[in-house]
């Protein structure tokens, strides 16, 4: 095996692949639990790249001391199987890293889970693989002449191999069989690179036959069960390019959530009428927008998800067209499969800055409620975007904005926010929704706008209790210099700050639990 470099080549080739693929299934493995911030991000890459370094030095050690490869491969063959079993058990220890974290830490708790899921369950196997390329440099070097081009086409093969570990489990095997297949179609690579290894040399039988055998238990019961394994009212749950994605259903609604553990994006009641969530407040925009004015009203939602707005507008508005636009396909087809959006609403698959910017067409009403898990995308977050709105409204035209993490803190990302719309309306006005973390905005350019609340007339006594609710507890905004730019707008640390008080507050409900019922009465807690 060692005078055959192409094996060695195809080995670099396949290790390179193995790592990326890793840290993309380790993003979606972690999203459901913790998000897909940029935050968690950086923790995932910064926890990779330190056992890369650590596996590179010990493994070039490792290659010093013998020029036998069984080791090495030995290392890609327990790499595969611990890889193999991420999706077995992988969820089950993120839930016990959180049940013990929440008695054991008082702030950046999620921080704190996402780093030390990582360390356990990713660290090990990617320090292993991280002592590949040491290792082949040292096997494959045939004389001194010929290290740099022994050199040259490794680091090509890792490369070009990682290209496709990125670009497969993302546009390929995620959307198509979903993050625990992805774990175990590339840890199956790199098992049957070290199998054909161990059968052509004729040693290590009796621990391949062991680990092969482990393999097809993790593949058999790993890639089945639930990212919520303790919820027994899951409709739907499956996974798209950009979210993970749970419908779930009671008597009373069906509900879209793109997280297990915080936060509801999209909800359909089968009752018509009000959802009693923060779409109920936003339903004031269309008359501060002078629906009752006009023969034609148009809206434009950028964050479409499943409809919620739009078939809340259809419904108490009925002269309203609605249409939107979603970046993820795949909760569009959710919203026309569980969430009853009616068929004449157009939606747009797109990202909504780009989107906007693209269009010609002025609207009436534009809502805004767009976010990335649990934050708002920082290029809808900005004073160039929020002025592409402005440009994109009739004269009399409202902007609404769903902001999900009101704090009273100061410099918190919500008074970001509302400065910077204040830099570019003149009128804005906020209400508080009750029994939620959700703060509605209204945003125009006329002040005699808040005056259609008062004499605004509907058959519907649902809605006219609605809107006198929304006036009744309307502040007006005075802006001040907290302002995001395309330049700057650290949306993600100031939401996660916000999130982080939030789920200290919940830490300190968990923690009397514990101390009053012990560990029994917190996991129950926790898994309710």
């Amino acid at each position: 095996m060692l005078q055959n470099k192409w094996f060695l080549y195809l080995t670099e080739f396949f290790s390179g692949m193995g790592v990326m693929a890793v840290e993309l299934g380790a993003s979606r493995l972690l999203a459901p639990y913790f998000s897909s911030s940029q935050i968690v991000w950086t923790i995932i890459i910064g926890t990779i790249m330190i056992a890369m370094a650590i596996g590179n030095m010990w493994g070039g050690k490792q290659a010093d001391k013998s020029t036998n490869p069984d080791g090495l491969y030995k290392r890609i063959l327990i790499a595969s199987l611990w890889i193999a079993a991420i999706p077995l058990f992988g969820k089950y220890l993120i839930m016990a890293i959180s049940a013990v974290l929440v008695v054991a830490v008082n702030e950046n708790f999620l921080i704190v889970a996402a780093f030390l899921a990582c360390m356990l369950i990713f660290v090990f196997p990617l320090f292993l693989l991280g002592t590949v390329t040491p290792s082949l440099a040292k096997y494959a070097m045939s004389n001194v002449e010929e290290s740099g081009k022994t050199v040259g086409v490794l680091n090509a093969c890792n490369t070009i191999g990682s290209i496709i570990g990125t670009f497969m489990p993302t546009f390929v095997t995620i959307p198509a069989v979903g993050t625990a297949a992805t774990f175990l179609i590339f840890s199956g690579i790199l098992l049957l690179l070290s199998l054909i290894y161990f059968a052509v040399s004729g040693t290590n039988k009796r621990l391949s036959l062991i680990v092969l055998i482990l393999f097809v238990f993790c593949a058999v019961f790993g890639n089945s069960g639930s990212f919520a394994f303790w919820r027994d009212d899951i409709t739907y749950e499956g996974e798209s390019i950009y979210n993970y994605l749970q419908v779930t259903e009671n008597d009373r609604s069906i509900a879209l959530s793109t997280n297990v553990l915080i936060g509801v994006q999209s909800i359909f009641m089968k009752q018509e009428g009000l959802t009693g969530m923060y779409y109920d407040y936003a339903l004031a925009a269309p008359v501060l927008a002078g629906y009752n004015e006009k023969e034609e009203f148009d809206i434009l939602i950028l964050g479409m998800g499943c409809g919620t707005y739009a078939t809340l507008c259809e419904y108490y508005y009925p002269v309203a067209q609605s249409e939107g636009v979603e970046i993820d396909e795949k909760i569009t087809d959710l919203a026309r499969t569980y969430f009853s959006l009616p068929s004449d609403v157009k939606v747009t698959t797109y990202d909504g800055r780009a989107c906007l910017q693209s269009a010609d067409k002025k609207y009436d009403l534009i809502m805004v409620d767009a976010y990335q898990d649990i934050t708002i995308p920082f290029q809808m977050s900005s004073l160039e975007f929020f002025r592409q709105v402005s440009d994109h409204l009739k004269e009399d035209g409202a902007m609404v904005v769903n902001l999900n993490m009101r704090s009273d803190e100061p410099g918190n990302i919500n008074e970001y926010l509302c400065d910077t719309i204040a830099s570019v309306f003149s009128e804005v006005y906020t209400v508080d929704v009750p029994y939620s973390e959700n703060r509605e905005l209204f945003a125009f350019h006329d002040e005699e706008q808040t005056e259609r609340l008062y004499g605004f007339l509907s058959h519907d006594k649902q809605l006219r209790d609605q809107i006198l609710k929304v006036r009744d507890n309307l502040k007006r905004y005075e802006g001040g210099d907290l302002i995001f730019t395309d330049e700057k707008a650290p949306v993600e640390l100031l939401g996660m700050r916000v999130i982080d008080s939030m789920i200290g507050t919940e830490l300190e409900y968990f923690k009397k639990i514990m101390e009053e019922e012990g560990v029994s009465g917190l996991l129950q807690a926790i898994l309710s």
